[in-house]
């Protein structure tokens, strides 16, 4: 289970802190407001049938079967639609048998359905009821216990769903608005919502182009924030990251190529790494440097959570905006936009992305910035567990 949130407001949070060792070789460049030239753009996205075949579990041949039979429901409902006039009380496309179902309010409207070559079923209440008994609902949310995270029209079971965590019910909120409890389907969810809006290290973020999140960390007046790569912002650039925003407070590049992005709007901020497809999080549980040799895995919003090992350190890279210098150099493979994400090894942080050659495809070499300059040279203190 995921630990919770070091911090869930904006700026302020208390926490322990991991001990944060002598700065490496190569400090940070005088210069923290040096511009960059360039920002890296998101490599290729997948295409749909690739997408589908991905998270649908499909083959590519019915994927594309798929695609065709939904092509032909959506006109199927259109026409539905327009027989059952008054009586349309909503459709559902199931993509396991590619069937269309549409439900009537009057029975009468059934055959109207029927004739233009899809199933038909006869429901009570319709969207129009069950709308207006969404409405009751919001109405008395405030008499809502905590346990109750949400509501939805279900045109199929003609009901509304009202969601709760596990273990929780619903009764006095439903008694509460004054609602049938026949209209009602209560159903447990494993988690309460939460906005999109986390620092974890490998998240992406957007500038106008889109890096990756380095680690959580806090500024000298306890404001939280994340490190990332200097080169994807200058200091004032403004970011997005789902629902939340930040501001690039320290950058620098080139000579060094580390920034620290301060959060400027309510975060939920957590002291870990994200593992992408292999699923769940990386606790962040210090910033002891590994040595040569030592296996390491970085996170990115391009492609994900990728392991090797490092290869070399205080490395001098001539990137063609300009040298950096005190970089690490590893043989983990990484692709643009997955620039200022994490690099950890046994729960230490130990640096941002920089850049490197090759990509995830045949591999390649990757730098990262090291973490502990960064933190030293601007008063930043890393979040751990």
């Amino acid at each position: 289970m995921r630990t919770s949130p070091v911090v869930s407001a904006l700026g302020t949070g208390a926490l322990a802190f991991g001990l944060v060792l002598a700065a490496a070789p190569g400090a940070l460049a005088d210069n923290p407001d040096r511009s960059t030239p360039t920002v890296d753009t998101p490599a290729t996205a997948d295409s749909l049938l690739e997408a589908m075949e991905r998270d649908l579990d499909l083959s590519s041949h019915e994927a594309e079967e798929l695609l065709e039979a939904q092509k032909e429901a959506f006109g199927l409902d259109r026409a539905a639609t327009r027989a059952a006039g008054d009586a349309y009380g909503g459709s559902v496309f199931d993509i396991d048998t590619k069937e269309l179902t549409v439900f009537v309010t009057d029975s009468g409207a059934a055959a109207a359905v029927e004739a233009v070559g899809v199933d038909s079923r006869v429901v009570d209440r319709g969207p129009e009821n069950l709308g207006a008994i969404v409405e009751e609902l919001n109405e008395a949310e405030d008499a809502a216990s905590s346990d109750v995270t949400g509501w939805y029209t279900d045109v199929a079971s003609d009901t509304v769903v009202i969601e709760v965590v596990e273990g929780g019910d619903a009764d006095a909120f439903i008694d509460s608005a004054g609602i049938d409890a026949s209209a009602v389907t209560v159903t447990e969810v494993e988690e309460k919502p939460r906005l999109f809006n986390e620092i974890a290290g490998g998240l992406p973020y957007y500038m106008g182009g889109r890096c990756s999140m380095g680690f959580t960390a806090f500024d000298s007046s306890n404001r939280v924030g994340f490190v990332t790569a200097g080169h994807c912002g200058r200091v004032g650039t403004t970011v997005t990251f789902g629902s939340g925003t930040g501001r690039f407070d320290y950058s620098s590049f080139p000579g060094s190529d580390g920034a620290f992005v301060r959060a400027t709007s309510t975060v939920n901020a957590y002291a870990d790494v994200y593992r992408y497809r292999t699923g769940g999080y990386e606790d962040v549980r210090g910033s002891s440097e590994a040595p040569i040799g030592a296996s390491v895995c970085r996170s990115g919003s391009t492609t994900g959570w990728h392991c090797g090992t490092i290869q070399a350190k205080n490395q001098t890279v001539r990137y063609a905006e300009g040298a950096v210098y005190g970089m690490t150099r590893t043989n983990v493979c990484a692709e643009p936009g997955d620039s200022g994400g994490s690099f950890i090894s046994s729960g230490q942080a130990q640096g941002m992305t920089s850049g490197g050659s090759g990509n995830c495809t045949w591999g390649g070499t990757t730098y990262f910035q090291p973490l502990n300059p960064v933190l030293n040279t601007w008063g930043l203190r890393l979040a751990t567990v």
